[in-house]
C-alpha cells in the first residue's frame, strides 16, 4: 500500500520538461531515453553582431567633388561662333570624424570648344584643356583684369581658410549673401573672386568623404586630366557634339606609398546641328560617373561585370598601400585594360587613365 502511494505521488508530479525528442513529457523513473536526454539544454546565447569597424586613432576621411556645368554654351550665328562652354570645379579634402577640414585643394576648368554655323568645329581637338592651376598667371586675371592675385592664388587662399573649419562654419564665415568674401574680412584681402561655387564644392567634397585609409600627417594630392578629342562635327546624317572628358583623382600619400584614393569622371557634352544650333537644354549640371551610378549603363547595355563607379572604387582600393611606381607597373593589355589576375576579377575597364592620374598627382 505504501509502495502504491509513492507511485501515485510520483505520477502527480507532472513537469513540462525536455524529453528525448525535445517535446514536453511526463517524467517517469523508468525511461529508455539516452543518457543525458533529460538534462535541460542551456539557452542559446544571442548571436553577437559583428563589431563595427572603428577607425584607428588619427584616421581621416578623403573626399572628392567634381562639379561640371555647360550652361553658358551658345549656338552659332552668322557673326559669331557657337561654343560648348565648360565650367568645372574640382575639390579634394581631408576631414576628421567631427567634420573639421584638415586639408583642402581646389582647381577648376574654364574653356570652350567652338563651332561655326555650319556645324563644323574650329577648336584644335588634339590639345587637352589645362586646369586653372596649370594655367597659373596665364589665366590672365592680373594681366587683363587687374585682379589682386591670379586665380590659383585666390583659390589657394580659400582652401587655406577652410582648414580647421567644418563646412557649416566655412559657409557662415567665408562668404556673405552675395557669394563673395565679406568686405573687410581677412579672406577678402586675398580672395576677391566669386567664392560661392567653391564653398559649395568644398561642402560637397566633405559630404562625400569616407574612411579610405588616410591618417593624420598624410599628404593630400589631387590631379585632373582632360580630353576633347571625342568631339565631332555635325553632318547631314547626325548632329555634332562638343565633348569635354575629365578624370579626377584625390589621394593621400605617406612618403611614396598611397594611403587612400578616390576617383571620379565626367563627360560634359554639348550637342548641335548642321546649322550650329544647340539641340539640347544645357541648363542642368552634368552628372559625374559616380553620380550616374547604374544609370551610366555599363551593366545594362554593355554587359559589364560591374558599373563604372564600382570598378573605379575597386581600383582605388587596389592601389591603396602601393607605391606610385608599383601602380605604374600594374600589368595591362594594349588597350590599358588590366591583366593582373587579382584585379581583373573586379576591374575590366581601361585603367591607363587612372595610372596617369596617380602619376600626375605625385609628380
Amino acid at each position: 500500500m505504501k509502495k502504491l502511494t509513492v507511485i501515485l505521488s510520483l505520477l502527480l508530479i507532472v513537469g513540462m520538461l525536455t524529453g528525448c525528442a525535445g517535446t514536453p513529457v511526463i517524467y517517469y523513473t523508468e525511461c529508455n531515453c539516452p543518457e543525458g536526454a533529460h538534462v535541460a539544454a542551456p539557452e542559446s546565447a544571442p548571436a553577437e553582431k559583428p563589431a563595427a569597424a572603428v577607425p584607428a586613432e588619427g584616421a581621416l576621411k578623403t573626399g572628392l567633388a567634381l562639379i561640371a556645368n555647360v550652361g553658358d554654351s551658345k549656338s552659332a550665328t552668322a557673326e559669331a561662333l557657337g561654343e560648348g562652354k565648360y565650367d568645372v570645379t574640382m575639390v579634394a579634402v581631408l576631414v576628421d570624424d567631427q567634420g573639421v577640414i584638415q586639408d583642402c585643394l581646389i582647381d577648376g576648368i574654364s574653356d570652350a570648344v567652338a563651332f561655326d554655323n555650319a556645324g563644323q568645329i574650329s577648336t584644335n581637338l588634339s590639345a587637352p584643356f589645362q586646369t586653372k592651376n596649370e594655367k597659373g598667371e596665364n589665366y590672365g586675371m592680373v594681366a587683363y583684369g587687374g585682379a589682386i592675385a591670379e586665380w590659383d592664388a585666390q583659390a589657394a587662399a580659400l582652401a587655406q581658410y577652410a582648414v580647421g573649419k567644418t563646412a557649416d562654419e566655412l559657409k557662415n564665415g567665408a562668404i556673405d549673401e552675395t557669394g563673395y568674401a565679406p568686405e573687410g574680412s581677412d579672406l577678402a584681402s586675398s580672395a576677391t573672386i566669386y567664392l560661392g561655387g567653391y564653398v559649395s564644392a568644398i561642402e560637397k567634397a566633405a559630404a562625400n568623404a569616407k574612411h579610405l585609409g588616410a591618417q593624420a600627417g598624410d599628404v593630400l594630392k589631387m590631379a585632373a586630366t582632360t580630353a576633347i578629342d571625342s568631339s565631332k562635327n555635325a553632318a547631314a546624317d547626325g548632329g555634332g557634339v562638343a565633348q569635354l572628358d575629365v578624370n579626377l583623382a584625390a589621394l593621400t600619400v605617406k612618403g611614396d606609398v598611397i594611403t587612400s584614393c578616390a576617383l571620379d569622371a565626367v563627360q560634359a557634352k554639348v550637342k548641335f546641328d548642321v546649322a550650329g544650333q544647340l539641340t539640347e537644354d544645357v541648363s542642368a549640371p552634368v552628372l559625374t560617373k559616380n553620380e550616374l551610378g547604374e544609370n551610366y549603363g555599363m551593366v545594362a547595355y554593355g554587359g559589364a561585370i560591374a558599373e563604372w563607379d564600382a570598378q573605379a572604387a575597386d581600383f582605388a582600393s587596389y592601389v591603396t598601400g602601393k607605391t606610385v611606381s608599383e601602380v605604374a607597373g600594374i600589368a595591362v593589355d594594349e588597350t590599358t585594360k588590366p591583366t593582373d589576375a587579382d584585379l581583373v576579377s573586379s576591374v575590366t575597364i581601361k585603367i591607363g587613365g587612372f595610372q596617369e592620374l596617380i602619376a600626375k598627382a605625385c609628380r
